[in-house]
């Protein structure tokens, strides 16, 4: 095994064993007869309803993950392909976090021969809106539920801490930045007839190239229309689940909102799944609505649990279909 290889393993192994730490602190004094006496009382139609609805979600992220795949180059993508090739993502996500936004450009060049800097392309541009989607849906939390808001904002940060903390280090941080830059400009000119700079540019090059094909997609409404519908369907995921659940019955929309917000926030943590981080900030939303500690982490445990096992199963199938398709081969010129 040599020394990148290492590395990157002692990553993973780093950042998984931060999540079950977290996990295990979080549920180590609750009791194991709780977690199964709340999962028998729930009703499963309003859990199983939100199962579909993520089913859903997955395939229609999957479809408009086609809208920005231009085929110049190899074979066009289906969206059934998309689709198995985002949960291959996602299974991937769950060993290595990441890892997936690469897996899943990686399996659709060797079934499609799509370039993978086309491709890591759109994905720059999926995680850019999906980034600007959760702001959107942080301010919407904001409106409806403004003053919890500030209240939880204020517990979780100290806001004038960080303002100051940001003033006092502006400048050093601009001008490392500014440094970096420059030097980094140097070795691309001093280098740049070596093997490895002329690769590094390359792909670079084929991002750009991809980025700027985008503006050009060809159902541009369709990629807006379900960029908004995905997190509609987030939040019916988790409002169906907390119907399912008697302790949750009660909250409101704008409630499950917050809770979708700090679970949102917790699963964007580099940590396999969300696994520990998304327990923690949904159980401390919830417990600020009033609800026991024991229950906010049981409804937790319970929506990350389902969909963590909808994820593997899903995954599973989905690696299995794209190992079957054969490697995409350049048609013979006549």
């Amino acid at each position: 095994m040599n020394n990148q290889k290492l590395k990157q393993w002692i990553q993973v192994g780093i950042s998984l064993g931060i999540a079950v730490w977290i996990f295990w602190f979080l549920y180590k004094d609750i009791a194991l007869d709780s977690l199964i006496e709340q999962i028998k009382s729930s009703n499963w139609f309003w859990i199983g309803a939100s199962i579909l609805i993520s089913f859903v979600g997955y395939a229609m992220r999957g479809w408009r993950w086609t809208l920005l795949i231009h085929s110049d180059e190899g074979r066009k993508v289906s969206p059934i392909l998309g689709y198995h090739a985002t949960m291959v993502g996602y299974l991937v996500n769950l060993m290595i976090p990441r890892a997936g936004e690469v897996a899943k450009c990686g399996v659709l060049t060797r079934t499609n021969g799509i370039s993978m800097g086309h491709l890591l392309g759109t994905v720059i541009l999926e995680r850019s809106v999906d980034l600007l989607c959760l702001i959107g849906t942080i301010l919407l939390a904001f409106l409806v539920q403004n003053e919890l808001f500030l209240e939880l904002a204020g517990q979780l940060v100290n806001v004038e801490s960080l303002i100051s903390s940001i003033q006092s280090n502006l400048p050093i941080a601009i001008g490392g930045l500014v440094v970096l830059v420059l030097i980094i400009r140097f070795i691309f000119k001093r280098f740049s007839d070596h093997g490895l700079i002329n690769k590094i540019q390359h792909f670079f090059r084929e991002i750009g190239g991809g980025l700027k094909r985008i503006g050009k997609m060809d159902n541009p409404i369709g990629f807006w229309t379900s960029s908004i519908l995905l997190w509609i369907i987030y939040f019916l995921t988790m409002y169906t689940v907390s119907l399912g659940i008697e302790s949750t019955a009660n909250l409101s929309s704008g409630e499950v909102l917050l809770v979708m917000v700090m679970g949102s926030i917790g699963m964007v943590a580099p940590v396999q799944g969300g696994i520990g981080t998304f327990h923690a900030l949904v159980a401390f939303i919830l417990i600020q609505f009033g609800i026991s500690e024991v229950d906010g982490k049981i409804f937790a445990a319970i929506i990350h649990g389902t969909q963590l096992i909808l994820v593997l199963v899903l995954g599973i199938i989905s690696w299995l279909v794209m190992m079957k398709i054969p490697t995409w081969k350049q048609p013979e010129e006549v």
